[in-house]
């Protein structure tokens, strides 16, 4: 069989960055207190299983903190009066937050100064997207279908402030801005879409292009990983999403003679190398016309 490995696959800068600094906190650890991780640091069930077993606590709330833990804010960030709840607690705050998650909450804070509108185009329970529209100072309305702009309101005197996940498809995000800034003359649009996510999307689209099914590995609740698997369907091929090996369909996988595959940004690359090696040793199936 034959394995079409996009070069993006697997850890990006922001979640390297967040492991890096949770490791760190494991080797200076504090005999006064527990280490924990405000919610997963990144959207992966095995990183969580490992660092589980090096005991890292993953804390459901904010509430849970005692004085003298040690917590880590995930990589997508926090919302911002969690993090000084956090202080006022009496915590040892390690800021893990993706560099790109922490400019556009800054962003969003200085765009949306004096109470001016948030349009925000994402998920909106996604711990994200509730850390972005936390630095809102203005109202704020939350949309995840395009579409869904069509009812919005604005006039010509009415400033507004439109910016998007992270990991939105930043081709779907440019063309509603458009759309928008027809009707509202005093629309400020934020660049906030991270440039390795669009490469990431752009790689996953010609290698689809290419092959009888994409194979997009990562957890099931990735918002990055979901949109890779919809972007492969975008351009017509079928594309599997699986989260660990026990869900690989060896059978089905078998009967293809050319396999795409990628990955989230918070899947670790000995995953990908293993997938790989799996799916090369499977015979594969009928070529592509």
């Amino acid at each position: 069989m034959e394995v079409i490995r996009a070069k993006t696959a697997g850890f990006c800068m922001g979640v390297s960055l967040a492991l890096k600094r949770l490791d760190e906190a494991i080797e200076q650890r504090r005999s006064d207190g527990r280490l924990l991780m405000l919610g997963p640091i990144i959207h992966n069930p095995s990183v969580l299983e490992h660092y589980r077993q090096k005991g890292v606590v993953c804390a459901g709330s904010h509430e849970e903190v005692l004085p003298g833990d040690t917590v880590v804010i995930r990589a997508h960030g926090i919302p911002k009066a969690v993090e000084e709840e956090l202080n006022a607690r009496g915590a040892y705050v390690v800021d893990a937050t993706c560099p790109r998650v922490k400019a556009a909450q800054l962003a969003i804070a200085n765009a949306t100064r004096g109470g001016i509108p948030l349009w925000l185009f994402g998920e909106a329970d996604h711990p994200e997207v509730r850390g972005l529209i936390s630095y809102a100072e203005g109202d704020c309305l939350v949309f995840s279908e395009a579409d869904a702009s069509k009812a919005f309101r604005c006039n010509e005197y009415q400033p507004v402030v439109l910016a998007a996940q992270t990991t939105q498809e930043k081709a779907v995000f440019q063309a509603l801005s458009e759309r928008l800034r027809q009707r509202c003359p005093k629309l400020h649009v934020l660049s906030t879409i991270c440039d390795a996510t669009s490469k990431r999307q752009a790689e996953a689209r010609a290698i689809a292009r290419q092959v009888q099914l994409m194979l997009v590995l990562g957890g099931f609740s990735s918002g990055n990983t979901r949109r890779l698997v919809d972007v492969a369907k975008a351009e017509g091929a079928r594309a599997l999403h699986v989260e660990t090996m026990t869900d690989l369909p060896l059978e089905e996988l078998a009967s293809y003679a050319r396999i795409g595959l990628t990955a989230g940004a918070s899947t670790p690359h000995a995953m990908i190398d293993e997938v790989q090696a799996l799916l090369e040793n499977l015979p594969g199936g009928k070529e592509l016309a």
